[in-house]
């Protein structure tokens, strides 16, 4: 399969060194305006790769059978209609848009695509998340009743641009980052969100910034709960200024049975059975092992070498689509409708989005 990346930062670059692992796969072109970004993203592909300005001009060279689109989160839009219409199989990175109306467009010419299109939401993919979600599909708290998120993390990097400061080009926060986690939510819940609440605020990173005389907007903190229509509640717990927890992302779901908890990078599952009041624990610990290989091929636990992987087999029909357009669509509306909430402190009730 040969690949283009349009959008050679850093994100773009992960998926270079994933792919170069990913049997079968050959990295060919990239597009990017950006000329230091095209000699970082060369060097990490070993050279010799087309090099374009646009993703117009990758899609017209005919080099690429997929690609993947890992600009700024506000060029999407644009970048993908001339790779739908060079009839390229498609992986976009999250967020899909910035704005519901925009995934919803997307959502739309990708459901009547004749290729293979599919939204970037690697975190499903990290070897302890999908272990956690399949042990609680399985049964092993018992009936689901709460879920809970946490993600105390690093600030924002750098960007070309600093596009990354500014919500009107990122979609905010809660959209920008928090659409994973609306994502596994979904996917563990295995519902549709009903109501948002979000109180968050930017309330130690970027104060003192200035970009043309603007200070940053975006959302650095926040607590979000969520209400699905199975009765089920979820909550993240977002820090962007925790960057020495020992873990990043910690996920823990309650039902009548037991809790369950996921540590990463830690890679431990924890499975707490009720016993009853003063009876002895009954706690199992379980270590769940990566490759290497794909740990060192990026920042995402090695989630993008996994994502990759089921990717390819839907490409060559020996799996389903597994992250659609309409997936990314439901993440961005969670995003947005948190985005609302935590600014005009409200609930927000996702039958006002959709």
């Amino acid at each position: 399969m040969r690949w283009g990346i349009v959008g050679a930062g850093m994100m773009g670059i992960e998926h270079i060194q994933n792919l170069r692992i990913t049997p079968g796969a050959q990295v060919v072109a990239l597009a990017d305006p950006h000329a230091p970004s095209i000699a970082r993203a060369t060097a990490a592909a070993g050279g010799e790769v087309a090099a374009f300005d646009s993703a117009e001009a990758l899609a017209a060279s005919g080099l690429c059978d997929a690609v993947v689109v890992a600009s700024p989160n506000f060029t999407h839009i644009d970048v993908l209609q001339p790779l739908f219409a060079a009839g390229l199989h498609i992986l976009c990175e999250k967020p899909l848009a910035t704005t519901i109306a925009d995934a919803q467009a997307v959502a739309r010419r990708a459901a009547t695509y004749d290729r293979v299109f599919w939204t970037g939401m690697e975190y499903r993919y990290m070897p302890p998340a999908a272990a956690f979600i399949e042990q609680v599909h399985g049964g092993a708290v018992g009936t689901l009743r709460m879920l809970s998120i946490r993600e105390h993390r690093f600030p924002f990097l750098v960007k070309v641009g600093d596009w990354n400061r500014f919500a009107e080009n990122t979609g905010g926060t809660m959209v920008e980052k928090c659409c994973h986690f609306f994502d596994l939510m979904r996917v563990i819940v295995r519902a549709e969100p009903v109501r948002v609440y979000c109180s968050g605020a930017m309330d130690v990173n970027h104060r003192d910034e200035r970009y043309d005389g603007r200070v940053p907007d975006i959302i650095d903190n926040s607590y979000t709960v969520v209400d699905f229509d199975n009765g089920v509640r979820a909550m993240l717990d977002l820090s962007m200024f925790a960057e020495g927890a020992e873990n990043q992302e910690e996920i823990a779901a309650v039902g009548d049975e037991a809790r369950l908890e996921v540590f990463v990078p830690s890679s431990e599952l924890v499975l707490s059975r009720r016993t009853g009041f003063m009876n002895p624990k009954a706690v199992t610990r379980t270590h769940v092992n990566v490759d290497p290989a794909a740990l060192a091929a990026g920042h995402h636990h090695g989630a993008s070498f996994y994502s990759h992987a089921a990717f390819a087999r839907a490409v060559r029909g020996q799996g389903k689509v597994e992250v659609t357009a309409d997936d990314g669509l439901r993440a961005v509306a969670m995003g947005v409708a948190a985005e609302i909430s935590a600014r005009e402190h409200r609930v927000v009730t996702m039958a006002e989005l959709l």
